[in-house]
């Protein structure tokens, strides 16, 4: 942070192409706020800062925005921002995002990033060992069902599936807390149960 306290919060909006409707409403969000000094990083049709790795290093939030997680991914390679967002997070940045946003961190999640049909992403960053099913807000929902069904069958690894409007916040690598900025909102750990199956652990979340 500066010396008067404003935060730096780097907006990141590859999931969507860097579309200017995705950057208009998060730009909207931050617009005339005193404490933060806001930024983005757009990567087409070239990148918007004249060096990638050092703007990213000097902010106190990089918050990416939902999309294709698959393109996410590509693109970020493509770019060599793989070991950047890791020297980001051990230099104690916070990296945050939804969706694809939170996707990206994990190890993989249920996606429609290759078409209408949810399929195992497996290709994340990993900085978190688990992986992560975004949008599990109905029992009926295909998401809830599919992400389970991954799990039990080992195709993803056990880890935290979000209602909408729920976030999860680590500390390393470890879970602090969920928060909720809805009413009656939860989390769960999803892990496969030694008899086939999958062992679902509700998380209530702290209501911001």
């Amino acid at each position: 942070a500066a010396a008067d306290g404003t935060k730096r919060v780097c907006f990141i909006p590859t999931a969507t192409g860097d579309a200017p409707y995705a950057i208009e409403a998060v730009t909207e969000v931050f617009a005339g706020r005193d404490d933060v000094d806001f930024s983005l990083l757009t990567l087409f049709t070239q990148p918007s800062v004249p060096d990638v790795a050092a703007h990213l290093l000097a902010q106190d939030v990089l918050l990416v925005g939902g999309g294709s997680v698959v393109n996410l991914m590509a693109v970020w390679r493509a770019h060599g921002l793989a070991p950047v967002m890791r020297a980001c997070w051990e230099a104690g940045v916070v990296l945050a995002g939804w969706s694809a946003g939170s996707l990206c961190w994990h190890r993989g999640g249920p996606t429609d990033s290759f078409g209408d049909s949810l399929a195992v992403f497996s290709d994340g960053l990993g900085f978190l060992p688990y992986s992560n099913g975004v949008h599990d807000s109905l029992e009926d929902q295909p998401r809830r069902r599919v992400y389970r069904d991954y799990v039990a069958s080992g195709e993803l690894p056990a880890g935290y599936a979000t209602e909408d409007g729920v976030g999860l916040h680590y500390v390393g690598t470890e879970l602090h807390e969920a928060v909720a900025m809805v009413d009656g909102a939860r989390a769960w750990w999803v892990a496969p149960s030694s008899g086939g199956g999958c062992h679902v652990k509700a998380i209530a979340p702290r209501r911001l």
